[in-house]
């Protein structure tokens, strides 16, 4: 069977192989329906071994947001093999699905052997979930490539996900998504934007229940449980996950119930992905910030700018000459989470060091001639702090920084400068912006706008409104990103095709021409 072959049964059970059956506790009677409507996921890949997840939920969509469990805790079997057919089995065990935690399941599998592929499933009251592909890191030493992905941004409401199962046709070693998985907000009747299928429930997710639900109405999307299920993700969350735009402890609007919201918001972020239990740090609390190895080829150091930074300045959005966003006591990532990002860059001997974070990183003036007109919830908002992460890309003297952004909807390639006022200043890294899964329809590329944009900010080497993801694949001696686009989101079914491919050589710190 080949890895193609693999998407055709991930949505199915497999029945060679069966596992030792399970005393179905049955209540009134009943034993639950399917449980596995939500598919399977694995992550946060290491050299011995991976994240597996599921969540049981025969009724995904649930009011109370348990999704359909009864009010019991369910025994869970998981596998993992080393075939599809489950015919060398190296891993297997039990664990609980505990309606607390609205059925969700968390298997941290370890005695794995390096860089290697496996696959796993679960079983529950005599139910086979689908087979999920996954695989773990290389050995510390190694330089083996690896192919991975780059997602954000998928409103569930503006179009269908057909990228997400092209990325999957992909079979990518890693996914890395960059936040806005879910949208925490519903189009209201007199939304300008095409709405292609409803969210459930309340308009804007405030209580866990609500949260838990939008979780599970993302999850039956097929296409989204196919990439789940073809390879392990490093996830982190954007603003969406909770609430649009939001800073710190601060919401983006006056909001008396924010604490309780976000503590909503975080729980079901764990609960619905595939995470290890060490992110969970109390009420409220989530640590996003760690580093995936993939031997001495790469280091993912995923970032949060979301929970440590300062207020947006100016009332936000887009603004011309805002001063207050050069004030040096502004921060985005946080005293704390750039010196653990300093130390990491100044130990790491990977060839590549990507930096998975969520908002524009190069400064980008959207006015064309005099002034300055800058987007204050990312970068552009945080000069100064920018500048010291600059800074510490150079004199860390860590390799081939390689910065993959999400949040704004529209792929960019960026050559970051040391000083982006002055176009021959030295290169510090590069760039790589992956646009929306499905954010904002459509999407229409403006050829002779993008151009004039590009223009004003040299360092800009591409703009592309359309849909889809970001395909890198990292060697010794470069790495290539691949901007894979679809045409359309508001229809089913759209091809893919590669709109451009940058190729970055090892020592450059700058894009290559475009092929």
């Amino acid at each position: 069977m080949t890895r193609r072959s693999f998407l055709s049964i991930a949505g199915a059970a497999t029945v060679s192989a069966p596992l030792a059956p399970l005393p179905a506790r049955r209540l009134q009677g009943r034993a639950l329906t399917d449980p596995f409507e939500l598919g399977v996921a694995s992550g946060d890949p290491a050299p011995d071994g991976v994240v597996l997840w599921t969540r049981l939920a025969p009724r995904p969509l649930a009011e109370d947001g348990h999704g359909g469990l009864p009010r019991r805790d369910v025994d869970v079997q998981w596998q993992v093999a080393e075939d599809e057919r489950f015919r060398r089995i190296v891993r297997a065990g039990r664990a609980t699905a505990r309606y607390a935690d609205a059925g969700s399941v968390h298997v941290e599998v370890d005695g794995l052997r390096p860089g290697a592929e496996y696959f796993y499933r679960f079983r529950a009251d005599g139910h086979l979930s689908p087979t999920g592909r996954t695989r773990t890191a290389p050995a510390q030493g190694a330089l083996t490539p690896v192919t991975f992905a780059a997602a954000s941004c998928a409103n569930y409401e503006q179009g269908y996900f057909t990228a997400y199962r092209r990325l999957a046709e992909q079979h990518p070693d890693l996914v890395v998504h960059l936040g806005d998985y879910i949208y925490e907000g519903a189009a209201k009747d007199d939304d300008p934007m095409r709405i292609v299928r409803r969210h459930t429930g309340r308009s804007t997710c405030l209580t866990l229940a609500d949260y838990r639900r939008r979780h599970a109405q993302y999850k039956s999307d097929p296409d989204l449980r196919t990439a789940h299920a073809t390879a392990p993700w490093a996830v982190v969350w954007d603003d969406h996950e909770l609430q649009n735009n939001w800073a710190g402890d601060s919401p983006e609007a006056r909001e008396r119930t924010f604490v309780a919201r976000r503590r909503a918001a975080v729980r079901a972020y764990y609960e619905n992905m595939p995470l290890r239990r060490s992110s969970l740090r109390g009420p409220g609390r989530i640590r996003l910030t760690r580093r995936i190895q993939w031997g001495d080829l790469a280091v993912f150091h995923m970032l949060d700018t979301r929970q440590f930074r300062s207020g947006q300045p100016c009332d936000d959005g887009l603004r011309l000459n805002c001063d207050a966003r050069l004030n040096e006591k502004r921060v985005l990532l946080g005293d704390g989470q750039l010196r653990w990002l300093d130390q990491g860059l100044r130990t790491s001997r990977a060839r590549w060091n990507v930096l998975a974070q969520q908002v524009f990183l190069a400064q980008r003036d959207h006015r064309l001639g005099p002034g300055r007109e800058m987007a204050l919830d990312g970068w552009d908002g945080y000069a100064a702090e920018r500048t010291r992460l600059m800074n510490a890309l150079v004199s860390s003297g860590a390799r081939n920084p390689v910065v993959l952004t999400g949040d704004v909807h529209v792929a960019h390639a960026n050559d970051l400068l040391a000083d982006f006022d002055d176009p021959d200043s030295a290169h510090v890294g590069v760039e790589l912006v992956a646009t929306s899964i499905a954010s904002e329809g459509d999407g229409e590329p403006d050829p002779s706008t993008n151009a004039a944009i590009r223009a004003e900010n040299p360092h800009i080497a591409l703009i592309d409104q359309r849909r889809g993801y970001l395909l890198c694949r990292a060697a010794p001696g470069e790495m290539t990103a691949d901007f894979h686009t679809v045409p359309y989101v508001t229809r089913r079914g759209a091809p893919v095709s590669s709109a451009v491919q940058f190729t970055v050589h090892d020592g450059a710190r700058s894009l290559g021409r475009p092929a």
